[in-house]
C-alpha cells in the first residue's frame, strides 16, 4: 500500500498552556486515585457480571418470553456500559495498572461480538489523534450512506440522508458487528490501513470469535429453550436495537454536530492549529451530570477531557474538566458545552446540511 504522510499539527505557542494543564491535572490524579481505585475495580467486576446473569437468567428462565427478551434487553444495556467503562478504558490502558491485564480484559469486547484488535486501532490511533479530519478519523466515517464531513463525496442518496439515517440508526450495532468489522479487514482502502497491517493470527481471532459470539447469542438458547429460531433472532435484534440507541446517543452528542469544526490540512498535510487546540474546536461536553452518567455512563459527558488526556481513568473527568475550564477562560480559549438534546438536534441539522454538495462553512459572496 502507498505509503501516506499523517496530518501534522502546527506549533502556536498553546502548548505551554496544555503543558501547565496536564501538570495540575496528573498531580490531581495521584491526589485522588487511592480513594477513586475502589469504585475502577468494583465496576471492573460488577458490570461483566451483571451481563452474565442476565444472559443465565435467559438460558434458565426463557422458557417465560417475556423473561427472556427482558434479559436480551438488560444484555443490550449492559454491552454499551461495558463498552463505556470498562473496554473503552482497557484500550486506553487506564483500567489495570498493568498493561497485560487491560490487553487481557479488551478480550471481553470480542466475546461481545466487537473485534477489539481493529477497535483499538480505530479509536486510539486514528479517532484521538485525529477527530473530525476527513480521511483519518474512522469514527465519523462510518458508512458512504453517511455524508458527514462537508467536504465528503456527495452522492444523490445524500439528499435523503437527515431522513434514513435517524431510521438506520437502530442498525448501528449490527452493521459494526457483522459489516463493519469484515470491510476493516479485507477492504485495504479503509482508513485503518494507512496505519497498520493486520497480523494473520487476527484474522482467525476475527472468525473464531464473531462465530462464538453469534452461537451463544442465538444458537444455544434455541438449543436449550423451546423457542423457534424467529423468536431467537428477535431477541438478539433486541439487544442489538437497544444497545444501538444507547451508543449512539453518547457517540453522536461530543463531535457530529454543527458547533464543531471539519479542517482538512493543506497541501503540505499540516493542519491550522495545534493538537491541543484541535481538541477544543472539534470537541464539545454534555451538560447532563449526575450519579447516572458518571458510574453507569462513563463519564461520557466530560469528552473533552478525556480526549485531552485519554490516559486518564474517567472516574477523575469531573474533576479535569474543572481544570480545563479554569485554564480555557484564563487564557481565552474554546470550552464548549451543550445540553444533549441541543447536540442531537445539532447533528440532526448537519445531516441536512450536508446532504447538499455545497460547503457550508465557506461563506458565499
Amino acid at each position: 500500500m502507498e505509503k501516506l504522510t499523517k496530518p501534522v499539527f502546527a506549533k502556536d505557542g498553546s502548548e505551554e498552556v496544555f503543558r501547565r494543564i496536564k501538570q495540575r491535572v496528573y498531580a490531581l490524579v495521584r491526589e485522588l486515585e487511592p480513594e477513586r481505585r475502589l469504585e475502577i475495580t468494583l465496576k471492573a467486576i460488577l458490570f461483566p457480571l451483571l451481563y452474565v446473569t442476565a444472559y443465565c437468567t435467559a438460558l434458565a428462565y426463557g422458557r417465560d418470553k417475556s423473561v427472556y427478551y427482558t434479559a436480551y434487553c438488560i444484555m443490550g444495556i449492559m454491552l454499551v456500559i461495558i463498552f463505556l467503562n470498562l473496554i473503552h478504558e482497557a484500550v486506553h490502558n487506564t483500567l489495570f495498572k498493568r498493561k497485560w491485564l487491560n490487553e487481557l480484559y479488551i478480550y471481553f469486547f470480542d466475546l461481545m461480538g466487537a473485534n477489539s484488535y481493529i477497535w483499538k486501532i480505530r479509536h486510539t490511533r486514528l479517532h484521538h489523534n485525529y477527530p473530525n479530519v476527513m480521511g483519518w478519523d474512522s469514527d465519523i466515517e462510518q458508512s458512504p450512506l453517511a455524508r458527514v464531513f462537508p467536504h465528503g463525496k456527495f452522492s444523490r442518496v445524500h439528499r435523503y440522508q437527515h431522513i434514513y439515517l435517524p431510521l438506520l440508526y437502530p442498525f448501528f450495532l449490527l452493521n459494526w458487528l457483522l459489516v463493519r468489522d469484515f470491510k476493516d479487514y479485507f477492504n485495504k482502502k479503509k482508513v485503518v490501513w494507512k496505519v497498520v497491517r493486520i497480523p494473520r493470527i487476527e484474522y482467525v481471532k476475527l472468525f473464531l470469535f464473531k462465530l462464538l459470539f453469534l452461537f451463544y447469542i442465538i444458537v444455544l438458547p434455541k438449543l436449550v429453550l423451546p423457542i423457534t429460531w424467529l423468536e431467537a433472532l428477535t431477541a438478539f435484534c433486541i439487544m442489538i436495537f437497544t444497545a444501538s440507541i444507547i451508543a449512539l446517543l453518547v457517540l453522536i452528542s461530543p463531535h457530529a454536530n454543527t458547533e464543531n469544526e471539519f479542517p482538512l490540512p493543506d497541501a503540505d498535510n499540516r493542519m491550522e492549529k495545534s493538537w491541543f487546540l484541535h481538541q477544543l474546536y472539534n470537541t464539545n461536553d454534555v451538560k447532563e451530570d449526575n450519579w447516572f452518567t458518571r458510574f453507569f455512563m462513563g463519564c461520557f459527558n466530560y469528552h473533552i477531557a478525556h480526549h485531552l488526556f485519554p490516559n486518564v481513568h474517567h472516574v477523575f473527568y469531573p474533576e479535569v474538566t474543572r481544570i480545563i475550564q479554569e485554564e480555557a477562560a484564563s487564557h481565552n480559549l474554546p470550552y464548549r458545552i451543550y445540553p444533549l438534546l441541543t447536540t442531537l438536534k445539532n447533528h440532526y441539522k448537519l445531516l441536512k446540511q450536508n446532504r447538499m454538495p455545497e460547503n457550508i462553512f465557506e461563506e458565499t459572496m
